[in-house]
């Protein structure tokens, strides 16, 4: 049997930091049958220009649309058998496109493969950036296997399956993976793995990494209410707990000023929070010692505290809104 068409579907805004390494990785892979189809999504820093001095098929729209609509037109673009999403800040490793024919190769049923990006960032990050691409990294090792959510930073997704679980819902933004990803888990099996892996850049300032957290988590809301249960993976009981003590914590720490002994509050939120996830401290503490996992610790405190506001204001909106309750109704449209 020849083997399969894979066509690389890069979604690309505002990424002249890192697309030129994103395309070279593409270019060194060792398996032979690739098209790569690069979206534009109306990018104003001249990454475009950088782009398309690589072999790729440069698709520029006019209007921003956001992630989901880019890879819709890389879909619509592409030929292969099998779609291979690589968002624009990753590189992948050259077996990575090989890992993914072979794993569809092995297991014919399974609708889709993503990847895990190393615990090194692609560029050396500030201590917030590091503690981002080591967590990112973690959740998703400890979470190898069959899965529910998506990963479309990294991943392939045969064209049939795709076909049957419908477009990205292009009126979502920070959570059209995972609205995509639970239609598809329903019909086919998903597999994460570390047989396929890449690089990243990601978040490297406190500002913006607690804003995607409370906005990600307020989004996540009326998802859950829809489907009645967390995705299967990395959204544990214990991280929930963890979450939760989290956002306890930071809450109560201010009311420590008032009395001394009103400090245990928080301490003893934060030890539990610590112990519902112990894991992922455990993980940072051989990786990088003890100063780093105190940093690393602090920061997923306030992350932590972040989800749980995101929560609180999702379901205030829950309650109120209508149209925020059916945000995750079926789309009938593939714009």
């Amino acid at each position: 049997m020849s083997a399969p068409l894979v066509s690389v579907v890069v979604p690309m805004y505002n990424d002249r930091r890192t697309i030129d390494l994103c395309l070279r990785s593409i270019g060194e892979q060792s398996y032979p049958h690739i098209e790569v189809i690069v979206v534009d999504d109306a990018s104003t820093d001249g990454c475009a220009e950088i782009a398309a001095t690589h072999p790729v098929q440069l698709v520029r729209v006019p209007e921003n649309g956001g992630p989901g609509s880019s890879r819709n037109e890389g879909v619509r673009r592409s030929r292969g058998e099998i779609v291979f999403f690589l968002d624009a800040d990753l590189t992948m490793h050259p077996e990575a496109v090989a890992e993914a024919v072979a794993l569809f190769d092995e297991n014919p049923s399974y609708g889709a493969v993503f990847g895990i990006p190393d615990k090194e960032p692609l560029f050396d990050e500030p201590l917030v950036g590091q503690y981002r691409i080591l967590q990112y990294h973690y959740w998703r090792k400890s979470a190898e296997g069959l899965v529910s959510g998506g990963f479309y930073a990294l991943g392939a997704v045969s064209r049939a399956a795709f076909m049957e679980a419908g477009w990205f819902n292009t009126a979502l933004r920070q959570t059209e993976e995972i609205d995509h990803a639970e239609r598809l888990a329903a019909r086919r099996p998903m597999l994460l793995t570390s047989r396929i892996r890449g690089r990243l850049s990601d978040e490297s300032r406190m500002r913006p990494l607690l804003r995607k957290a409370f906005v990600r988590s307020r989004l996540r809301v009326p998802f859950y209410f829809d489907r009645g249960r967390a995705m299967q993976g990395m959204e544990t009981g214990g991280r929930a707990v963890a979450s939760a003590l989290g956002g306890l914590a930071v809450a109560a720490l201010p009311f420590g000023f008032l009395h001394p002994a009103v400090l245990l509050v928080p301490l003893a939120a934060l030890t539990g929070s610590v112990v519902a996830d112990l894991g992922q401290y455990r993980f940072a503490l051989r990786e990088r010692g003890p100063l780093f996992t105190a940093f690393f610790t602090g920061v997923h405190l306030l992350v932590n505290a972040a989800v749980v506001a995101g929560l609180a204001v999702g379901l205030a909106q829950y309650a109120a809104s209508r149209r925020f309750r059916r945000m995750y109704q079926p789309q009938e449209s593939m714009a």
